[in-house]
């Protein structure tokens, strides 16, 4: 009688999308943003490579990215005991798809075709709201999921992971919430948006890329 459970080898492919899909999306929206006239990669939003003409290659390396982080989660759910970390896995994966599906209003004033100098005299769409709330369960939520291992490591004993897992979380809270000041027009920030989003996601989905391998070595053995 065959065994219903996930075979390993399925598993381990998983997880190692957990792995992939962070220097994967890194790679992919730099490549996009130095080749898009008037981006300034200092000053504006990842998400605004969604709009305008050839912002179907940063929805298509959304989609792919989330796609690629909700295989991590379901591997995650069968080589962990949790189930909040890969529910929150899952999440900032269904989180980038939402991302690429809805596309964001004209943030800094790119794209430039949008004619939207004034951003704060334009009232946003709807398309552009669901885009913001998409990205909720992946700034809210990858910093939640590393404050829950952080926590399940200090119970353990192992501190170094502990305090890995924290310091990602509040590094990527702090400029997710100075990159937030910075789009919504703070005169000292807003040269720095871009830069402060970089950081934000370099060390979110950095953590969810050791996570991953974390959890694969784990597996593996």
């Amino acid at each position: 009688m065959r065994s219903c459970r996930t075979k390993p080898s399925t598993v381990q492919a998983e997880l190692a999308c957990g792995v992939a899909a962070g220097p994967l999306f890194v790679t992919s929206f730099a490549s996009i943003g130095a080749r898009r006239a008037g981006y300034d990669w200092r000053r504006h939003a990842v998400s605004s490579l969604a709009a305008g003409r050839g912002g179907w290659l940063q929805r298509a390396n959304f989609i792919f990215t989330g796609s690629l982080y909700c295989m991590a989660g379901h591997g995650l759910a069968r080589a962990a005991h949790s189930r909040v970390l890969p529910a929150l896995v899952s999440g900032a994966g269904g989180g980038l798809i939402g991302s690429g599906v809805f596309v964001t209003d004209p943030v800094a004033g790119f794209p430039p075709s949008s004619g939207a100098h004034d951003q704060a005299s334009v009232p946003p769409t709807r398309e552009g709201t669901l885009h913001n709330l998409c990205a909720i369960p992946i700034f809210a939520g990858i910093p939640v999921a590393a404050v829950a291992s952080a926590t399940s490591a200090a119970r353990r004993g192992d501190h170094r992971w502990a305090a890995y897992s924290a310091g990602s979380a509040v590094a990527m809270m702090i400029t997710s919430a100075l990159f937030g000041a910075a789009f919504g027009g703070e005169p000292r920030l807003a040269a720095y948006g871009g830069v402060l989003q970089r950081v934000s996601i370099t060390a979110g989905f950095g953590w969810l890329s050791v996570l991953s391998v974390r959890a694969l070595t784990s597996a593996r053995a």
